[in-house]
């Protein structure tokens, strides 16, 4: 049977790994409380619903709950799937105490951090003109090596999982294996769905004379001007590779999305997908929507404000997907592709509604790429100001975070707002720099780039 309490797993019923980290006094745990959100999803998922099968061979070894019993799950379970060695039904599969095992989760999101690093080195070495100990400088320093990557990933936040998928889409896309590339946007998106603004940018990227196909024949510009030549343009915009890759991500997705709807049902898309539109998070959040959105949470809990009102936070996406979605992609895909995706990351997740610290790593993945032809690196004195303040403005609004969530005192207003606006301003100022780089780096990236490699 199920154990629940609160939506969590009791104590008692967690790894003593996680038990141990769980009791320490410490006003701030090192694992965070999403490790133990994706573990307790895990056990749910490989427990036996009923004590009547709990006697299969399989029963350890094959689904048979849903993570969706544990409350604030809000992932694919392909996620709980993967963390199936840190529960007890595992003991019964793996080599050695089953309490090593508790670690597992940490050290794959950390092992995709470092298969990240390798894609990039990859990237910068056949498509950006680096050498490869510059190009292992660039990654090391700014990835590899980066205080902010390691602590997020050992300390259990999953993102590290996208950063690979991530990673490994502008690979494929860069090596024009246009099956893969499909694949690897269908499942970015079904595992969290931001990473279907790169969809614009790489079909934009990918036309006939970047994937060897060379200029289409040009007698059609002979027709009549009654439409003969927007039927050229739009003839010339549907290639091959194009097709191929809408059709293959979109059936990587919608194949996902059925397997996932048959066995879990509406809970499925409700916690999947669903819950990310209306969510009204505004803890550890550095969005300007963060006093906002405690302000709504508020007024659902008192129950005391009409269904009919406008809510600002249901609209927020607006501006968030007009730049990072359509504006960024049609000025900078044909340029500079990874600068052009980081750009649309660091829109996206500055405008969006909710904007945590592990969401930083979405863009950071892409900094190695876009920083060796950047200004930031050719002037230092501007580098090191938009390092400075982006680091003073978040260490601003963690210290007001810090007396909020952990001293008790109420830093909403003015403290913890300004902080977010200084901090949202900053990261405007820093998007502003990116965009202005896409026609300066488009020049300076190696001529590779533009070549064929391989096709599928």
């Amino acid at each position: 049977m199920h154990f629940r309490l609160h939506g969590r797993l009791p104590a008692a019923r967690r790894p003593a790994r996680l038990r141990t980290l769980a009791r320490r006094k410490l006003p701030l745990k090192y694992t965070d409380i999403d490790y133990l959100v994706f573990t307790d999803a895990a056990w749910f998922t490989f427990s036996s619903p009923s004590s009547s099968s709990s006697s299969s061979r399989f029963s350890g070894l094959l689904p048979q709950g849903s993570p969706y019993d544990r409350e604030t799950y809000r992932y694919t379970p392909l996620l709980a799937y993967l963390l199936w060695p840190t529960t007890p039904a595992a003991a019964a599969w793996l080599p050695g105490p089953w309490v090593l095992w508790a670690s597992w989760g940490k050290i794959l999101f950390a092992a995709a951090d470092l298969a990240a690093g390798w894609l990039l080195v990859a990237v910068l070495r056949r498509h950006r003109g680096l050498s490869g100990p510059r190009a292992l400088q660039y990654v090391g320093a700014i990835w590899l090596l980066n205080p902010m990557v390691a602590t997020i990933s050992t300390r259990g936040s999953s993102e590290g999982l996208l950063g690979v998928l991530v990673a490994a889409l502008l690979w494929a896309v860069h090596e024009r294996r246009v099956v893969l590339a499909g694949f690897l946007l269908g499942l970015g998106v079904h595992f969290k769905i931001y990473p279907f603004i790169y969809a614009p940018a790489i079909v934009w990227w990918m036309d006939a004379e970047r994937m060897g196909r060379g200029q289409r024949s040009s007698s059609s510009s002979s027709r009549s001007r009654n439409g003969g030549l927007l039927l050229a343009k739009l003839q010339r915009f549907v290639t091959p590779e194009r097709v191929v890759l809408a059709l293959v991500s979109l059936a990587t997705f919608a194949a996902l999305n059925v397997a996932m709807y048959a066995l879990y049902g509406h809970d499925f898309l409700q916690h999947t997908f669903l819950h990310h539109v209306t969510r009204i998070d505004h803890r550890h959040n550095f969005s300007p929507y963060n006093v906002l959105l405690y302000l709504a949470s508020a007024a659902q809990q008192q129950e005391s404000t009409g269904a009919g009102g406008f809510k600002i936070e249901s609209v927020a996406f607006v501006p968030q997907l007009l730049l990072s979605v359509v504006l960024i992609p049609l000025v900078g895909a044909k340029k500079d592709l990874a600068a052009t995706m980081l750009a649309q990351t660091f829109a996206f997740v500055t405008f969006n509604k909710v904007c945590t610290s592990q969401y930083f790593l979405w863009y950071m993945v892409f900094l190695p790429l876009y920083l060796p032809n950047s200004s930031l690196t050719r002037r230092p004195r501007l580098g090191l100001a938009a390092l400075g303040f982006w680091v003073a403005a978040q260490a601003a609004w963690l210290q007001q975070g810090y007396e909020l969530e952990f001293l008790g005192r109420s830093t909403f207003a003015p403290g913890l707002w300004w902080a977010s606006l200084a901090f949202f301003l900053v990261n405007c100022w820093i998007l502003g720099l990116i965009i202005s780089d896409l026609g300066i780096s488009s020049s300076t990236v190696s001529i590779s780039s533009t070549k064929p490699k391989r096709k599928n």
